[in-house]
């Protein structure tokens, strides 16, 4: 049978009902990520106070992500993901109520925008983790593109920009929507067929372990995995740099390139089409120029077309550079995740999916720290400095990445 054959199969119930619950979770996602800080914007006007709501959401990754991945790796997955919406469910209902007894307060906000990050990291951990049991490895890429497509369609494209105009109608009516999405997913999730227990297939102790020893196991083998291990630091540094361009980007938007605030939000679409049309793109440029060469393409592309934007002359300019920049930024995240798909063990999934989220997403707020020193002197510095040591950086690396070729073929 032939590959063009074998990848026209349907990816099959099980992950069907994975992908409809993902796009329901993403619904959510969409209206909480505008309505939570239009929430604290009127709570308080001090910018380090809402700032720290971000932290707050990415903090878990940095506290959870490994301990959360060992648990992932322990138990049923299609049970971890229906707990990890049941807690995002009470986060965003308790957020509700207190908007409707108006009770709500910063700190409310705090602690149940941690909840839910928290939560986050068990479910996408989780989802990740399933999506190799459930397919072979030809369908792991078209899969991930439904994946990325979905995602950024109805969370990015649809309920985030509804989300600021159902606030306006009523400050409540995005957060229930959401809570309502939250629910929608669970329902979903608990329709998933079948039972996603580790399979053991390594050469690890026959009896028991525990879950610190565990967690140990699935460091060490990050660890002693050299093309795994250096894949995963070099993912890290490109992404740190490109974490710095976008911290300060809405100061750029709004004042070097006088975007008006009421379509603020729709000029953010332009990154979100790129990663649609990028996902669309991904598997066939993959077939036809080879995964490797395409990811390392694409992320070296990404650095170039991110400084290019910090030289904008007007905001047409810069629309044409998001585009781009998201279709070369989709192609590398589909791809690397394929690719993570097939070489990490997917009894050691959880975990080391964790490991380098923490590397990975752990030193974002560092990244974006930096980009707000580097704009003080300048609003485009960021995407000119970080874009530029990005796409260096990546440069750099493209031997290695076209050299993992022959880990996948």
């Amino acid at each position: 049978m032939s590959q063009t054959t074998t990848q026209r199969q349907p990816l099959g119930r099980a992950f069907n009902q994975l992908w409809s619950a993902t796009l329901a979770s993403h619904v959510a996602d969409g209206l909480l990520k505008t309505a939570v800080p239009l929430l604290a914007a009127s709570l308080t006007r001090d910018p380090v106070t809402i700032s720290l709501l971000g932290a707050l959401a990415m903090l878990p990754w940095l506290l959870f992500a490994i301990p959360i991945g060992t648990m992932v790796d322990r138990v049923d997955r299609r049970k971890a993901m229906a707990w990890s919406n049941i807690v995002r469910l009470g986060g965003s209902a308790a957020l509700t109520l207190s908007i409707a007894n108006h009770s709500v307060s910063i700190p409310v906000l705090y602690v149940l925008t941690f909840l839910i990050g928290a939560a986050e990291v068990l479910y996408d951990t989780t989802a990740q983790s399933l999506v190799p049991a459930m397919l072979k490895p030809e369908q792991l890429e078209r899969a991930n593109s439904r994946l990325q497509i979905g995602a950024t369609t109805v969370g990015e494209m649809v309920a985030s920009p509804m989300s600021g105009v159902l606030y306006a109608l009523a400050i409540g009516i995005p957060f229930v929507s959401g809570t309502a999405a939250i629910g929608l997913a669970l329902i979903l999730v608990l329709m998933i067929p079948g039972s996603y227990r580790k399979a053991v297939n390594l050469d690890a102790p026959a009896e028991p372990t525990s879950a610190l020893a565990d967690m140990k196991f699935g460091i060490k083998y990050l660890y002693e995995d050299k093309n795994l291990l250096r894949l995963v630091l070099y993912t890290t540094t490109v992404g740190f740099f490109f974490s710095s361009t976008g911290s300060t980007m809405v100061l750029f938007l709004l004042h070097d390139m006088k975007v008006p605030t009421s379509i603020f939000g729709f000029v953010l679409l332009a990154s979100a089409v790129g990663n649609i049309l990028g996902g669309i793109f991904a598997p066939r440029f993959s077939k036809r120029f080879g995964r490797m060469n395409t990811m390392a393409a694409g992320i070296v592309l990404s650095g170039v077309v991110t400084t290019l934007g910090g030289l904008s002359p007007n905001i047409w300019f810069w629309l044409v550079c998001a585009i781009f920049g998201g279709v070369c930024m989709a192609q590398w995240n589909i791809l690397l995740m394929s690719t993570y798909h097939q070489i990490i063990p997917n009894e050691l999934f959880g975990r080391i999916h964790g490991t380098r989220r923490t590397l990975v997403w752990g030193l974002m707020p560092f990244g974006n720290l930096l980009g707000g020193v580097m704009a003080t002197f300048d609003l485009r510095a960021p995407m000119l400095i970080g874009g530029s040591l990005a796409a260096f950086v990546a440069l750099l690396g493209v031997p290695f990445v076209r050299s993992l070729s022959k880990l996948v073929d």
